[in-house]
């Protein structure tokens, strides 16, 4: 079976999850948990250009062939015609789509308010203490202890805006797809929005798409497939989803740092580029830390 190729990037937290949740009730649409798919690609392209044998005698037209067919591989068990691959940095190598893939990028970017980010990973840590005897601690806390960073929540969410934390990361491919000119290419789904007004959200991501408009049933959404968060994050919900689709987030305002509100929304604009997009030069660049421990601003 011949497979169409949707992709998912975006933001953590921000609903990729109940995004995905969703479209599987679609009969014709596959969307499961984020797949190696896009790092295996990068990782056999750098294993060809870096060998001095190809360099010698290079078969171009064969190593594409190769790197395609990675996705039609990996999902050779799933019997549905369209699949949605998950991965933050598919708007920074969406020439990888129509380069290897040989299929028009269409990747759906699910965003949401950097402050209300944060709340979620700090409630989601403080509901998942760790346990004796567990495999391993929080992902945020991880890197904390690595790095003889004291656990605070200011330092937690100072870690997930610098270089190494996931926060900045996905802005950062955001960004990259912004600077090579792939907007068009992006369909941003607001978390706001898809869980507010979740029926019109769905009818922009099928406009977008172009597919047949499915009628969705946003009272009793399931993740069917899972991942084991505690093994891979340090925590156990970090994928759940509830049945009703509907808001129920606390303000950042009852969780956040006082000082990390402020810097919030001293630079929301810049942060949440996205939105703004005359905020963008033609260049953009990633400004000095906020403060000594890399918060960042986009210039």
């Amino acid at each position: 079976m011949n497979k169409t190729f949707y992709f998912m990037a975006g933001l953590p937290r921000s609903g990729s999850t109940l995004l995905s949740s969703i479209l599987n009730q679609n009969p014709k649409f596959y969307s499961g948990p984020s797949s190696p798919v896009l790092g295996t690609m990068a990782n056999i392209e750098n294993n060809f250009l870096g060998n001095e044998l190809y360099d010698g005698y290079p078969k171009p037209d064969q190593v594409r062939e190769i790197i395609g067919s990675i996705p039609h591989h990996y999902y050779s068990d799933v019997k549905k015609p369209i699949v949605f691959d998950k991965n933050r940095a598919w708007t920074a190598r969406i020439p990888y789509i129509e380069g290897y893939i040989g299929q028009q990028a269409k990747i759906l970017v699910p965003v949401r308010r950097i402050d209300e980010i944060l709340t979620s990973i700090l409630l989601m840590i403080r509901r998942n203490p760790f346990q004796e005897g567990q495999e391993k601690i929080n992902f945020v806390d991880e890197q904390l202890v690595k790095n003889n960073i004291p656990i605070s929540d200011f330092n937690r969410c100072d870690f997930l805006l610098s270089n190494g934390g996931v926060v900045r990361q996905s802005l950062s491919a955001i960004m990259e797809g912004f600077e090579h000119n792939f907007r068009d290419k992006m369909h941003f789904v607001d978390y706001n929005d898809l869980v507010s007004r979740p029926e019109n959200a769905m009818e922009n991501v099928y406009d977008f798409l172009g597919e047949e408009f499915y009628e969705h049933d946003f009272e009793s959404v399931t993740n069917d497939h899972k991942e084991n968060d505690l093994r891979t994050y340090g925590l156990s919900d970090m994928h759940d989803v509830r049945s009703k689709v509907e808001k129920t987030a606390p303000h950042p305002s009852s969780v956040l740092p006082a000082e990390i509100i402020d810097l919030y929304n001293q630079n929301k604009d810049r942060l949440e580029f996205w939105g703004t997009p005359n905020i963008i030069t033609v260049t953009p660049k990633v400004k000095a830390p906020l403060t000594k421990n890399n918060l960042i601003v986009f210039k």
